[in-house]
């Protein structure tokens, strides 16, 4: 999967969510059972991890992990391949 559609999917599940805003602003407790939401989308499974207080928020896609921020989302890094 390259970074555009990795991407695309990640947007879509922070829309599901409520959008960037509300996942970058509202920290989970680390054990909250809403701290983590996974997703379905076109057959790829799509993590949403809210931020904590020492911890941005990501969300992950086949090997992509983006960082939520209030403007949109960060590439950190993507899969590795070897």
């Amino acid at each position: 999967m390259d970074e555009a559609t990795a991407l695309r999917l990640a947007g879509q599940a922070i829309d599901q969510v409520g959008g960037n805003r509300y996942v970058y602003q509202n920290p989970r407790h680390p054990f909250a059972r809403n701290a983590v939401r996974a997703f379905e989308i076109e057959g790829y499974r799509v993590i949403v991890r809210f931020g904590e207080i020492s911890s941005p928020a990501i969300v992950e896609v086949e090997g992509w992990v983006f960082e939520v921020r209030e403007e949109g989302l960060v590439t950190l890094f993507g899969p590795s391949f070897r």
